[in-house]
This record gives structure tokens, C-alpha cells and sequence, in this order.
């Protein structure tokens, strides 16, 4: 198993980070202003609109056999993938590193940064129809599913990267960690069975853990396999595209998601390089070593003497006068014994 050594992605990234995309908030204004300086290294071109009409593009890049399909920002409120994949980018377009560069030489490289630029300019997870994009797999209502769906039929990669953000509630089992990168090789149908195609996603999943457990260990998690009919990923698998699904999370103080970007590039890097270096993708051992996905955290908990008067607080995004506000709200559980909060604040009995 090829792992890139840390201190080498560690530098890379940070001399290759875009600076230019920053928060949680990007939209298509955001990224085409970017454009003009990978057109020289990526072949970049419109494939289609989104129910607004606005553009939907794909950079392409590489010579290699091994094809390779990425893309972020089909939940437009998500798009930590999205600086991440510009991250990227920087690498390629300004020849980093001989071991980033042998990527190219062997994978043909597809991206598609911006899914649904509607549900992106709104902040919202659905696109301008109300339509979750990665619950429309199969009935493919929306413009922009079409659109993935197309290039899916016309590339035919031996591998997908399905970019997202996953909420501030989830922690690693075992562990009082936020989950600040979770994984998943999703399933074919409802029995979960381990199947050819999922063994090697797995594969390739286990050398992106083996990579981020040297940097963050204890704070990568196993997302949930359960099989959703109508999900992008389940049945992009079940097709026989193996989709390594990447969910970008939560790290303590992180509420921008600028160090679960600074991850979520070198799960991408690692799994890449991985994908490059190998051939022989069966081995699937230390895939459910991950640990699961716990729902155990609130942004912030209130600790009172009496724990039955505990309260937890949840952020939520709005747009609100053309800028992103995230206003606390309390959520309405009533026992909150083994919940963790982000922060806590304790209450202590008055003194007489």
C-alpha cells in the first residue's frame, strides 16, 4: 500500500491551498473566478444547466487508463469538498510533486465541482425545484442528475469520489471525538453483502484511514451502509462504478471547515495516489476496523445540577441579507446522559 508521508502532503497543501475560497458558504461566482488559471493544465468545459439556468462544468485532466470521477456540491450547503478539490487543482496545474504528477500518468481525471450551483447561491441542500440530488438517483428529475448521470454512462470510471459535508452531531465510536472525516463504500442493496465492487472501494478507503490516522487519529469514522434505493452513491455502486463516499466533518473549533478541508484534501490526495499505485484492489481488511458514526454531540450543552434541566443547542445556518448567520437554537431532547457537546457550559449550585 503506497502511503504519501505526511510532512510531504502537509506541504504541499499548504503551498498549494486556495486561498481565494474561504467559510462554508461558496457559490459559482466563487469558483468561476478561478478558472482562467487551470485552463492551460485541465480541459475545462460547460456540460450542461441547472434548473436556474445557471452552469454546471467539469475539469478534466490526465492521460492515464484508469478513470477516475469526482464531484462536490451536489447538497449545495455542503462544500468543503469543493475547496478542497480547488486545492487540488493548484497541485496539478502547477506540477507540486513528481508522486502528485505521476497521477496524471496514470488516471484520466473527471471533476465536477459545482453539482447544484442553485442549492449552493441559496444555501440549501436541495436544488431550486426543492429536489435532494442524491435522492434522485433513479427517477433523475432534476437537471443537474441528468447531467451527472450522463457523464457517469459516458466516462465509465473504474472510480468515484462523492463529496459532502456531514453534520456537527457526529462522533467515533468509542471516542469523545468529532468525527471530523467519516467514510463509506456504499452498498449494492439492502443485505449490505460484501461485493466485488465494494471490496475494492473499501480498499481504497483503508489506505485514506491508514493516511489521516498518522495526522488525526481517533477522529475518522464509518458512515452508516444502511442501502437508500433512491441515494447517488448506492446505486452508482450497484452499477458497478465503485463511489467512495468522503464526508467532511466536524474538528473542535472548526465551525468554517477549514481544517476538515485541509483533510478532506488528503483523503482525496492519498486515495488518488492509492488508485495510482495499485492494481490489485480485493483486499478489503481494516475497512471495519473504522469505527462507526455516533450521533453524540450538540454544539452546546448547559449543564445544570440537576441534569434533568440539562440543555443542548444546535447552529443553524441562514442567509440573512446576503450574508451567512448561524443562529443557535435549542433542540428539544430530554435526557441528554452520554451526549457531548462542542462546548459546554456548566451551571453550578448557588452558594448560601
Amino acid at each position: 500500500m503506497g502511503i504519501l508521508k505526511s510532512e510531504i502532503i502537509k506541504s504541499i497543501y499548504n503551498s498549494q491551498k486556495e486561498n481565494n475560497l474561504f467559510g462554508k458558504w461558496i457559490v459559482f461566482a466563487d469558483i468561476q473566478k478561478l478558472f482562467e488559471k487551470h485552463q492551460e493544465k485541465f480541459e475545462i468545459s460547460k456540460i450542461g444547466e441547472s434548473e436556474n439556468n445557471n452552469p454546471i462544468y467539469q475539469f478534466k485532466i490526465g492521460s492515464g487508463k484508469k478513470k477516475i470521477l469526482l464531484w462536490s456540491q451536489m447538497h449545495g450547503n455542503e462544500s468543503t469538498g469543493t475547496k478542497a478539490l480547488f486545492d487540488l487543482f493548484n497541485c496539478f496545474s502547477n506540477n507540486v510533486n513528481d508522486k502528485v504528477n505521476s497521477i496524471l500518468d496514470e488516471c484520466t481525471l473527471i471533476f465536477i465541482p459545482m453539482v447544484n450551483p442553485d442549492g449552493a447561491k441559496a444555501y440549501t441542500r436541495v436544488n431550486a425545484h426543492s429536489i435532494d440530488l442524491n435522492r434522485d438517483a433513479v427517477d433523475r428529475k432534476a437537471k443537474e442528475s441528468k447531467i451527472l448521470r450522463t457523464v457517469l454512462d459516458d466516462f465509465k470510471p473504474q472510480f468515484c469520489f462523492n463529496l459532502h459535508d456531514q453534520r456537527t452531531i457526529f462522533g467515533v465510536e468509542g471516542t469523545k471525538n468529532p468525527a471530523t472525516i467519516s467514510f463509506l463504500a456504499p452498498s449494492e442493496e439492502v443485505s449490505r453483502a460484501i461485493t466485488k465492487g465494494r471490496k475494492e472501494t473499501m480498499n481504497v478507503i483503508v489506505a485514506m484511514n491508514s493516511s489521516l490516522q498518522t495526522m488525526i487519529p481517533n477522529h475518522i469514522g464509518r458512515y452508516s451502509d444502511e442501502f437508500y434505493p433512491t441515494a447517488t452513491g448506492d446505486n452508482f455502486q450497484k452499477l458497478g462504478y465503485n463511489t467512495i463516499l468522503i464526508e467532511s466533518g466536524h474538528y473542535p473549533n472548526d465551525y468554517n471547515r477549514e481544517v476538515s478541508r485541509e483533510y478532506t484534501f488528503y483523503s482525496i490526495l492519498q486515495g488518488l495516489y492509492h488508485i495510482t499505485t495499485e492494481n490489485d484492489f480485493s483486499n478489503e481488511e481494516g475497512y471495519f476496523n473504522i469505527p462507526n458514526n455516533d450521533k453524540i454531540f450538540y454544539d452546546i450543552i448547559h449543564r445544570y445540577p440537576n441534569p434533568d434541566n440539562d440543555e443542548a443547542f444546535q447552529y443553524k445556518d441562514l442567509i440573512i441579507e446576503d450574508k451567512l448567520v448561524s443562529k443557535l437554537e435549542k433542540v428539544e431532547e430530554e435526557i441528554l446522559n452520554g451526549k457531548v457537546g462542542h462546548h459546554e457550559i456548566v451551571f453550578e449550585r448557588p452558594k448560601n
